[in-house]
């Protein structure tokens, strides 16, 4: 059986609506590492954000997050700078879906417009909550059992190994 993930506790950051993969990850910095690419995640909207972000923190954005191009390189430099999950109203599609590839929790939450920058949150994303410390528990939509095991696993293509190679249940 694969491991599942239970909670996720992280300092909130947070965004606005319709925040664009090339923001994420800008197009002049592709050609270089991953690294290199991810320092300049998000900083047309917060200059701050790449060298701030901390291990473990979790992004929370309006709606549309991840629209434009289907460029998986976002999720990467989110990962590459230690975001643990994403939080927000509503993902583009594709965005969504390149997440969950990535190995990346991404968890649709109507009510993350309360959410403050900074403020401590603890998400459980099979149970479909988060909850602001001091605050209050806000319901979101739960990740399904068979996406939190890829996730678990590390991502699609660690998942399809481990299946493929017989470990998994």
């Amino acid at each position: 059986m694969s491991a599942q993930i239970t909670s996720l506790t992280g300092r909130a950051w947070v965004f606005g609506d319709n925040i664009d993969t090339d923001v994420l990850a800008p197009g002049i910095y592709m050609k270089g590492s991953m690294a290199e690419l991810a320092q300049h995640c998000l900083e047309s909207v917060d200059p701050d954000f790449a060298r701030n972000v901390r291990r473990g923190d979790i992004l929370v954005a309006g709606d549309n997050f991840g629209m434009g191009t289907s460029r998986e390189q976002a999720g990467q430099a989110l990962l590459e700078l230690g975001i643990s999950a994403l939080v927000a109203k509503s993902f583009a599609r594709i965005f969504y879906r390149n997440s969950i590839n990535l190995g990346l929790p991404a968890v649709v939450c109507p009510e993350a417009g309360k959410i403050e920058a900074g403020d401590t949150l603890t998400l459980d994303p099979a149970e479909g909550t988060l909850t602001v410390e001091g605050g209050e528990r806000l319901s979101c939509e739960p990740i399904p059992p068979h996406l939190l095991a890829m996730i678990a696993d590390g991502g699609l293509l660690p998942h399809l190994k481990k299946k493929l190679s017989g470990a998994a249940a």
